[in-house]
């Protein structure tokens, strides 16, 4: 298996495939799931020549389970990490929700010619807790009780997630689709239980304002309006208005896994966009 060694010694674990020497992607997966997350979006964009780049996030999957560091700060490091250690040059970086969140954090940071292009898919940015300049977030109460969750019966939060709001399974008329559910449910239970309530405070209270505001590159949002998860109202649109150079791509009643459930639009959609 491929391994990269972060700044503190953690073995981040990638997949890289395709040549290289074509434009390379590098995919950023959700909370609190692995590189797994984004093998439909691997798969077709290494038919189509691009060469493909996916890591687990430290504490998730393959990555060494750190008890520290479950923080952007150092999830944005890693990142750099593996971008300086593959010598990746012109990479469009792709992020879905706690992802999202790490590639804008990453993106904000980019050395100049690393970074040609953002997607952000069901992010989390610009911050996702209520608070006095956030009005519309979800209150404080709905992260304590994720914590709770998780400490508890880790295992069944993961099902009740994954079969319901996740993937919009809990709608009236949803095609439920099991091996979606139970593979969820497997990437989460990979990875550490310690990592993953870390990341709880990570994904939901940090602050991703001022970092919108330094990414200069073409950045696509794209976000399902029946999204359960991170709500489209508080995310997408504010995001777009930080940008310097964005545009969002609203899906009517798709919900927070639509890469996995809408994969061929979702997937023609970021196609256009990185020929664009």
């Amino acid at each position: 298996m491929n391994f990269i060694s972060a700044n503190d010694g953690a073995q981040i674990f990638y997949k890289d495939w395709g040549p290289r020497d074509a434009q390379p992607l590098v995919f950023h997966h959700g909370w609190p799931l692995t590189a797994d997350e984004w093998d439909n979006q691997l798969l077709f964009f290494l038919a189509h020549g691009y060469r493909v780049i996916a890591h687990d996030r430290r504490g998730h999957g393959r990555s060494t389970q750190t008890d520290g560091g479950n923080d952007m700060d150092t999830y944005a490091a890693d990142v750099a990490a593996l971008v300086a250690t593959l010598d990746l040059k012109g990479a469009v970086h792709i992020g879905h929700s706690t992802g999202g969140g790490e590639a804008a954090h990453y993106a904000a940071r980019a050395t100049p010619g690393a970074l040609a292009k953002l997607i952000l898919v069901g992010a989390v940015p610009p911050v996702m807790v209520k608070k006095e300049s956030n009005p519309g977030g979800l209150p404080i109460e709905v992260f304590d009780g994720f914590r709770k969750a998780l400490a508890e019966d880790r295992s069944q939060f993961y099902l009740d997630i994954a079969a319901g709001p996740f993937y919009g399974f809990n709608r009236e008329g949803a095609k439920i689709s099991q091996g979606l559910v139970q593979n969820w449910w497997r990437q989460g239970m990979v990875g550490s239980a310690k990592a993953h309530y870390d990341c709880i405070k990570a994904f939901s209270e940090t602050d991703f304002t001022d970092d919108l505001k330094k990414i200069k590159v073409p950045t696509l949002v794209m976000h399902g309006t029946d999204d359960q998860v991170v709500p489209f109202a508080d995310s997408a649109p504010l995001s777009v208005k930080l940008l310097a150079n964005g545009v969002l791509k609203a899906y009517d009643g798709y919900p927070h896994g639509m890469a996995a459930t809408h994969a061929d639009v979702i997937n023609a959609d970021m196609l256009a966009f990185i020929r664009g």
